[in-house]
């Protein structure tokens, strides 16, 4: 889709992709997982200073970031102003398209299950930097476009922030009158079950003399 905005083709070295990825991605999560789980003071000792690597985390993207597009502009580029601009608002258009779409989907799916609704439409659309910068950049690495490709990454994730941020209240509200709604229903459930033959006996009854009256 960017390429094809952008006017370019491009080849791709899937095996060198692939490599790229698993030495930069996999392999780091890898070691990660396993120093967690079979070293205790490595797993105690990021448990005690994570505040500080979240920000280290943080400032290491920053930097990749901040490498790509000085790359880019060093090596300039035909995107205009309007061009970035026509891309923000073709992306508000999808990202509106597809959550209003994972919307109703996930409401017809789980009827019943408004939490489970209301973390699918924001999981559904979700774009991480921290995985699609080093993702890109695998791909497109000796491209001095890369930057251009970069971009609508990095407008993606905060437009999630702000269209997230504007119907959570709303999104909350229908999660908690839905579940009162379910409680209530599923009360009235048990109250029938719980009911004896008798009761039942009794309030068919009534309901044939109520009919056997109007008629």
């Amino acid at each position: 889709l960017i390429l094809g905005y952008l006017g370019v083709t491009g080849d791709i070295n899937l095996g060198d992709v692939f490599f790229k990825l698993g030495l930069r991605v996999v392999l780091p999560i890898a070691i990660g997982q396993l120093l967690q789980k079979f070293v205790t003071p490595a797993k105690e000792f990021v448990k005690k200073y994570k505040k500080y690597f979240k920000q280290a985390q943080e400032y290491c993207l920053v930097f990749i970031v901040y490498t790509v597009f000085c790359k880019t502009f060093k090596e300039g580029s035909d995107a205009s102003a309007g061009d970035i601009f026509i891309m923000i608002a073709l992306q508000f258009v999808m990202l509106s398209f597809v959550m209003v779409l994972a919307w109703f989907s996930l409401r017809i799916l789980f009827r019943d299950e408004p939490k489970l609704q209301a973390m699918g439409l924001f999981g559904c659309t979700h774009k991480t930097v921290a995985m699609g910068v080093p993702l890109i950049n695998a791909i497109y690495e000796s491209n001095p476009l890369v930057g251009l490709y970069t971009l609508p990454l990095l407008i993606w994730h905060p437009m999630q922030l702000v269209i997230g941020s504007a119907v959570a209240p709303r999104v909350a509200e229908y999660v908690e009158r839905r579940e009162e709604e379910l409680r209530q229903t599923t009360k009235e459930v048990d109250e029938e079950s719980d009911e004896s033959p008798e009761q039942a006996l009794q309030t068919l009854e009534s309901g044939e003399s109520t009919t056997n009256e109007q008629s």
